[in-house]
């Protein structure tokens, strides 16, 4: 059976939740219509998130992204709902929407929108450029 556009979004359980990690995800394929116009505008959405309890199936996310091909929205507003509605779905302890807009008309727009749960904050950044080198092994030289 082929697939639909479909606004819901189906979530599964995190397989490691006493662990912050980031789930990084590239939609390069997101249409809607300019609300004024009617034309076509296209955007590549990037998803980054650190997941709670819940993380986003990939196959839904794919039909609810379809799911806007037809609806006329301004790129702000369309990018907050996105980030509300995968929010709502799955309460990450963070999450980040940006949206890259193809140029139109000269311009081009990218939109980022973030959420963070209430009382989370990111670990440090490790960095192994900052880690002491390992010491060199015996043998013959």
């Amino acid at each position: 059976m082929p697939l639909r556009p479909d606004q819901r979004l189906q979530t599964f359980a995190n397989p490691a939740p006493g662990r912050d990690y980031r789930i990084h995800i590239e939609i390069p394929e997101f249409t809607c219509l300019c609300p004024i116009t009617g034309q076509p505008d296209f955007a590549t959405l990037v998803l980054d998130y650190v997941p709670d309890r819940r993380c986003i199936e990939l196959k839904s996310l794919k039909q609810y992204v379809w799911s806007f091909r037809n609806q006329g929205a301004f790129h702000e507003a369309v990018s907050n709902q996105i980030l509300d509605d995968i929010c709502r779905a799955i309460r990450p302890r963070y999450l980040r929407l940006t949206a890259r807009f193809n140029v139109r008309g000269g311009l081009f727009t990218t939109v980022v929108t973030e959420h963070r749960k209430r009382g989370w904050r990111a670990a440090p950044a490790v960095t192994l450029d900052d880690l002491p080198a390992a010491a060199p092994r015996g043998g013959t030289g």
